[in-house]
């Protein structure tokens, strides 16, 4: 792989010694640009093109959950881990909702950050470019959501796959379990998916996905 066809990843890491070995560690599969500062991290990462960023929970100037908050403000759908050294649920939730796709405990494994890279990197090579979903157009490689008024809404990695993996399968209801071992974390709780169901009906529309009672999910008719 040459260095162009490398992705793109933003850091916003302020530890001196560990931002750079993170640097390193990430650079023969990354082009890894390091900022040390919320501020900057929101500057590059409204203005850059980026395929995936690392943001640190702990940062000056504006926290991490701040940061990513700031960047979905603004339309920002670039996959996002966050580095969290606070790993009680309540802390990974406040990430999750703030627009995160994922998160990493420190310390860390590499391979572990590696492998949770790949995934939020992981493009829809067999996704179909479109796909109806009542008065909705849901793209599954742009991760957006397009009405029959013209509305768009932009969705981040997660809210993407997990939309995608309902709507691929439009007469079958998953179990949270299903969903859980295929798209997150194996310490998430099955109540991560809920997290992730209720954002997409506030970006979308309530029926977008379908409540079957003592189950579990599957996708909706989206009407207005």
């Amino acid at each position: 792989m040459t260095t162009t066809d490398r992705p793109s990843l933003l850091l916003v890491e302020d530890d001196a010694v560990l931002g750079p070995l993170i640097a390193e560690l990430l650079e023969p599969d990354y082009r890894v640009r390091l900022v040390a500062n919320g501020h900057d991290g929101l500057h590059l990462g409204l203005t850059g093109a980026w395929d995936v960023m690392v943001i640190d929970r702990g940062l000056p100037a504006m926290d991490g959950i701040a940061l990513i908050a700031a960047l979905r403000s603004k339309g920002i759908a670039t996959p996002i881990l966050i580095l969290t050294a606070l790993g009680a649920a309540e802390e990974k939730v406040r990430g999750l909702d703030a627009g995160a796709d994922d998160y990493v405990t420190k310390p860390f494994d590499a391979g572990e950050l590696a492998a949770r890279l790949r995934a939020l990197t992981r493009t829809y090579a067999s996704a179909p470019t479109a796909v109806t979903v009542g008065d909705w157009e849901f793209d599954p490689r742009q991760r957006s959501a397009r009405s029959v008024y013209g509305h768009t809404v932009s969705l981040t990695a997660k809210e993407g796959q997990l939309l995608a993996a309902l709507a691929a399968e439009p007469d079958r209801v998953f179990t949270r379990d299903e969903l859980l071992a295929a798209y997150f974390h194996d310490s998430d709780q099955p109540g991560v998916i809920d997290t992730y169901v209720h954002h997409l009906r506030r970006k979308i529309t309530k029926t977008i996905i379908r409540t079957v009672h003592g189950i579990g999910y599957q996708i909706g008719d989206a009407h207005e």
